[in-house]
């Protein structure tokens, strides 16, 4: 990347408008393609779909209306739109769980997720796929448990997910499929929660299909500092395990506006890294509102929400793709400057 003036990829994740792309919603397909078509003009070239759950599982019929999703896109003219997903655990689909069957369940589960994810053209599937999110573990009497026990709680959770993650790498290695293990900030789900947490996790994968994700809104609230960030991000590089980026706010609401600290975070990693980076928001939709506490007004949703005097989803997907292309050329500048010298 330091040798080049070219931007990566600029992927929008679809948490601005949606948790669920309702692949069999010949409607919604419609809606999905609008937003992607509006989207294009301001420089997206790919898009992160969250791939919901559905109950009962049917993941044949999950896989058949996420193959028909992408050839509506494809015949929309779309074909060249590069996809990731976004995959978590769940309490049911647990792969770090103390039970072997739930564990098997939840490989079958993920790996059903990785053949949606190939089958839409995406090369790489990310979450928080280790430790089902949210779900904070509890005592037998359903008292919460926090800081050295909730530790010793997760490091046994850890040790019975990590061959269940190395044989979903493998399979994934079979389908041209990255996995990108999210760390996720403490306030969210109790972990893994900082990059170091994951580093150690993954010392026991030995598949490298299996890395990580890096956002900048969970590195900032529960990161080591920048320093400790340079190390990491040049240790994973050389390890294969840096999979996938996201810039989000700590807020995770409008980009541009945000405190971000845009040069101690995309400078070690555009040294090492080349693929794709997403902007990812979480608009005060349904499925935000309660479980992140939104105060803040919702980007109103254009040919679904009727327009008012505040920012659209469009208007702040606009003014992310523009800040975060303005930092990543000031980066490399700074890098040219330097290989010149």
């Amino acid at each position: 990347m330091n040798k080049s003036s070219s931007l990566p990829n600029i992927y929008l994740s679809f948490f601005m408008f949606t948790t669920d792309l309702k692949p069999d919603n010949l409607e919604y397909r419609k809606t999905v393609v609008a937003h992607i078509k509006e989207l294009k003009k301001f420089g997206y070239t790919g898009f992160e779909f969250p791939i919901a759950l559905t109950n009962p599982a049917n993941y044949s019929q999950d896989l058949a209306n996420y193959q028909d999703l992408r050839h509506y896109l494809d015949c929309e003219g779309l074909a060249d739109i590069k996809i990731s997903t976004n995959v978590g655990a769940t309490r049911t689909f647990d792969p770090s769980s103390p039970y072997p069957k739930q564990r098997q369940e939840a490989l079958e589960y993920l790996k059903s997720r990785v053949d949606i994810t190939a089958a839409l053209g995406g090369e790489i599937m990310m979450g928080p796929i280790v430790i089902p999110y949210g779900v904070f573990p509890t005592t037998d009497f359903n008292d919460p448990i926090w800081s050295d026990q909730i530790q010793d709680h997760l490091s046994v959770r850890y040790q019975n997910a990590q061959p269940i993650l190395n044989e979903l790498g493998k399979y994934a290695e079979g389908k041209n499929v990255k996995l990108a293990i999210e760390p996720i900030t403490h306030w969210e789900t109790p972990g893994p929660n900082k990059l170091s947490q994951l580093i150690d996790f993954l010392k026991g994968v030995e598949s490298k299909q299996v890395g990580v994700v890096i956002d900048s809104a969970h590195e900032i609230l529960d990161g080591d500092g920048p320093e400790k960030f340079q190390e990491q991000v040049t240790y994973l590089a050389q390890e294969n395990r840096l999979h996938y980026i996201q810039v989000s706010p700590p807020d995770r609401g409008a980009l541009h506006t945000s405190w971000l600290p845009w040069q101690p975070f995309l400078q070690p990693v555009l040294e090492v890294y080349t693929g794709p980076i997403a902007v990812e928001i979480f608009n005060a939709i349904p499925a935000f509102v309660n479980s992140l506490r939104l105060t803040r007004r919702k980007f109103w949703i254009p040919g679904e929400d009727e327009a008012n005097c505040y920012p659209s989803a469009y208007d702040i997907a606009n003014e992310a793709i523009k800040v975060t292309k303005q930092e990543i050329q000031k980066i490399q500048k700074i890098q040219q400057t330097v290989q010149d010298y």
